[in-house]
């Protein structure tokens, strides 16, 4: 079994940067991919970016509403996966959450969310 651990979140003034840590354990072998999510209340979850996981191409995939402005990374050493997030925008705001994609089959495992707060 899978297990993420996000860190990062917080508030922000708009234009800031925030830098998200997702830390995997457990199983890790197993992922195939990992994303960030973020759901903001009221609304529809949304992968916000995506980058697979391990040695393979990075292969990263971006919401349009974060492309050039947010960018996936990933440390194999560290099984961790970050989300540098620049130019922040109040519509940013949302709890986002780390998920892993699997072999057993799509983002079935997930952290605990972490909360980013962007201030106009």
């Amino acid at each position: 079994q899978v297990q993420l651990v996000e860190s990062g979140g917080g508030l922000v003034q708009a234009g800031g940067s925030l830098r998200l840590s997702c830390a995997a354990s457990g199983g890790t072998f197993s992922i195939y991919r990992m994303g960030w999510f973020r759901q903001a209340p009221g609304k529809e979850r949304e992968l916000a970016a995506a980058i697979r996981f391990g040695w393979s191409s990075e292969y990263p995939y971006y919401a349009d509403s974060v492309k050039g402005r947010f960018t996936i990374s990933r440390d194999n050493a560290k099984n961790t996966v970050y989300l540098q997030m620049y130019r922040l925008k109040p519509e940013d705001t949302a709890t986002y959450y780390c998920a892993a994609d699997t072999s057993t089959g799509g983002f079935n495992s997930w952290g605990q969310g972490t909360q980013v707060t962007v201030s106009s």
